[in-house]
Parts: structure tokens; C-alpha cells; sequence
């Protein structure tokens, strides 16, 4: 069973049990999320497709994760002009579990459990090792002299050729 949703100007296949990264949606981790903009809908042997959406078929998830993605850098560039501008973005995603697919009346009905203790989704697909080992100091931190203050009694030397 999987359904095409629009949200955010873009358009998602989406299944049961899958976590997909979405435009940022408001609310919190672990609040629930309602697309009602479902273009395609397939249970396995028929497929609907909507004219622009089908009637009566909504997808529903929760929040897994906010978070912005990985910086993005926009170099533009003329030669021979002196040309030259650098930015960087970071986009907002909201990433959604789906819980049900299907008639938005049935699913009021049945409302699944919402766990809230689910790790977030950056955590899930890159974990660094744990490492056991204790990190010493060595002490060079705490062993650098501060910079003299200046005092009232230093002189003011005139240079020899004047």
C-alpha cells in the first residue's frame, strides 16, 4: 500500500512505516501530522489517482525529528569582472513517520500509539562509536602566561635621528 502526497510544493511516495524528510511543518517531536493533499492512492490491486486529489484518503504520521540539512554553498562567479559572492544555506526539514494510510474517518476511530522516545532520525543513520577511553588534559591550557598588563612607569623613547 503507498500513496503520493504534495506537501511543500513537492511530491512524496510515501509508505507505511517509512520516515521521510518534508518541507518544515509546524509542531513539535512527537506531535501528530495530517496530509489530506493525496494525488495517488494504491491499496495493492486498485489504484486511485485523483483529479487533482482523491477524495476521502489522507496520510497520517508523527514527527520524528526538526532539524535543519547539511549547508549548501552558492559561489557566484564572472570573470574578468571582480566578481565574486559566496553564500551558504541551510534548509528546515521536519522528518515524518507514517503511521496509516487510507479514509481519514476509519483512522479517527483507530488512533495508534504515538511513541515519543523514538531516536531522531540523524541519530539512526549515523551514530559514532562509543568510545571508552578517558580523554587527559595535559595541562598546556592552564600553563599559558596571561599577557603583562601595561604599567604607569614605562618610558617613551624619541628615535636617535631627530
Amino acid at each position: 500500500m503507498y500513496a503520493v502526497v504534495n506537501t511543500g510544493g513537492k511530491q512524496y511516495k510515501v509508505r507505511e512505516g517509512d520516515v521521510f524528510r518534508f518541507e518544515k511543518l509546524p509542531g513539535e517531536v512527537g506531535g501528530p501530522v495530517s496530509f489530506d493533499r493525496v494525488l495517488m492512492f494504491s491499496d495493492g490491486e486498485n489504484v486511485q489517482v485523483g483529479q487533482p486529489v482523491v477524495p476521502d484518503v489522507a496520510v497520517q504520521g508523527h514527527i520524528v525529528e526538526q532539524g535543519k540539512s547539511r549547508k549548501i554553498l552558492v559561489f557566484k562567479y564572472k570573470k574578468r569582472k571582480r566578481y565574486r559572492r559566496k553564500l551558504g544555506h541551510r534548509q528546515q526539514y521536519t522528518a515524518v513517520k507514517i503511521d496509516r494510510i487510507g479514509n481519514p474517518a476509519e483512522m479517527a476511530e483507530e488512533a495508534p500509539a504515538v511513541e515519543a522516545d523514538e531516536t531522531p532520525v540523524a541519530e539512526q543513520t549515523a551514530r559514532a562509536p562509543e568510545s571508552t577511553e578517558s580523554v587527559e588534559t595535559t595541562g598546556a591550557a592552564e600553563a599559558t602566561p596571561e599577557p603583562a598588563a601595561p604599567t604607569e612607569e614605562t618610558e617613551v623613547r624619541k628615535p636617535e635621528n631627530e
